[in-house]
């Protein structure tokens, strides 16, 4: 299946509950993170360094969150931390097992990120994320490696 039409949940920019595929984003570069659960410590400094530089973020793509957590929990997660930036659930791991299975059939992801370009394309990924740096590391990716 390919990863840009599997269909998920999710909670938008304003936290209002809609669906979304990864194809409904054409056109935008996307910074697609997984991360392992809401509200916990790792998981919140994640999210909220995404939120912190949201506005720096913007100039070069969107970002879409995704977790095996179900709504109610990214609604939750979101209002509390007042995130600006789409959550979707991946109760069956479909999008996760999609993207391993595209990316590298051997890797098992568990905190990553992918950036994908405005076809959806697979462009630069990172398997073991390092949360401090990772802001910097994709602020950097865009800026020098892609020359925006």
């Amino acid at each position: 299946m390919n990863y840009l039409d599997i269909e998920l949940k999710g909670i938008n920019e304003e936290g209002k509950e809609n669906d979304f595929k990864l194809s409904d984003f054409k056109g935008e570069n996307i910074i697609l993170y997984f991360y392992p659960k809401d509200d916990t410590p790792v998981c919140t400094k994640e999210a909220n360094l995404f939120n912190e530089y949201l506005n720096k973020i913007k100039q070069f793509a969107r970002i879409i969150g995704v977790s095996s957590d179900d709504i109610e929990e990214h609604k939750e997660f979101k209002k509390k931390y007042n995130l600006n930036f789409i959550l979707l659930s991946d109760k069956e791991n479909m999008l996760k097992k999609a993207i391993e299975e595209h990316h590298r059939p051997t890797s098992i992801l568990h905190r990553a990120t992918f950036i994908l370009d405005k076809n959806g394309n697979i462009i630069k990924f990172w398997e073991k994320v390092d949360v401090d740096d990772h802001i910097e590391e994709i602020i950097n990716f865009f800026e020098k490696e892609l020359n925006i």
